[in-house]
């Protein structure tokens, strides 16, 4: 009878062996599948995505999809999302994107509509994201370095704004100008940086009435990105814009009441001549060169 108990006993401990084993190898099944990523994938769609995790140089290697730009951005709320425009179309070049924009929230007159921008931060912010990783190289054109950092200064601009926002005054901020927020190649660049240190060595004093402080006083914001081939002809445009304003100037041909950007950077405009034979480039009327000069007073207020 004993040895019988004992048989039993060996069978079931037998038994539950070979079903641990069983379990065992059941388990060993449920292992994770490996995700294999491929080597050109620059990263992975997830939530807590932003956009200083997008590899651009892939993402723009042929045109900006701002449907697929969504997919990448953080979705946390509905203000945040790209304009409906904009989210809907494919742009061939960062300047029809900034173009784009610009139409969008900026009026004819130049008038920007900041709290609309705000909606499509994260579009600026994406553009921005472009420009940083594209710099013009030292043997590109003056006319493909001026446009790009005409455009670039005032993208940055309207950024430094809305990190502000909301406020009545460029000049509420502290250091505006001395702000280094944004990171071109290996260096961390400010508006004075890119105004003094790099437009106003390139010889082109109209670069003064393209590039603008968000000031009511400043030539106007233009709805259009300023483009390599058609560079000259927007300077002159703006310039020629800017002189009839007169709300920022007001000329005859004896009187000059002037923006303080003639004075400020007067050495600018004094390269080919005076800066009366400058003015008179851009006006109908001649200006004579005994005419009277004064200086207008500069409103700093928020140019929307």
């Amino acid at each position: 009878m004993k040895q019988f108990v004992l048989l039993i006993i060996l069978f079931l401990i037998t038994a539950c062996s070979g079903n641990k084993k069983a379990i065992d190898n059941t388990e060993a099944k449920k292992v994770e599948p490996k995700v294999e990523i491929k080597k050109d994938t620059d990263f992975m769609i997830r939530e807590d995505v932003t956009v200083d995790n997008i590899n651009l140089k892939k993402l723009m290697s042929d045109s900006i999809t701002l449907t697929k730009v969504k997919e990448v951005l953080p979705r946390k709320t509905d203000s945040l999302e790209f304009h409906q425009d904009l989210s809907k179309r494919t742009f061939n070049s960062a300047d029809e994107f900034w173009t784009s924009f610009l139409v969008t929230h900026v009026s004819d007159n130049g008038n920007v509509n900041y709290e609309t921008f705000r909606k499509d931060y994260k579009g600026l912010r994406f553009y921005i994201k472009t420009i940083q990783n594209f710099i013009p190289k030292e043997n590109a054109s003056k006319e493909e370095k001026l446009a790009y950092w005409i455009n670039a200064y005032n993208a940055l601009t309207i950024d430094l704004i809305l990190r502000n926002y909301p406020l009545k005054s460029i000049k509420e901020i502290k250091d505006p100008w001395s702000q280094r927020l944004w990171k071109f190649g290996d260096k961390w660049l400010n508006l004075n940086h890119i105004e003094h240190n790099i437009l106003r060595k390139m010889d082109e004093p109209r670069i003064h009435f393209a590039i603008v402080c968000a000031s009511y006083s400043c030539p106007k914001l233009q709805n259009e990105a300023f483009t390599a081939s058609n560079l000259d002809a927007q300077l002159t445009e703006a310039t020629k814009e800017f002189l009839c304003d007169t709300e920022r100037n007001n000329i005859s041909q004896n009187s000059l009441e002037l923006s303080k950007i003639f004075k400020w950077f007067a050495k600018d405009f004094k390269t080919e001549g005076s800066l009366i034979d400058f003015l008179n480039k851009y006006r109908e009327i001649e200006i004579s060169s005994k005419a009277k000069k004064s200086f207008k007073d500069y409103n700093w207020g928020l140019n929307n």
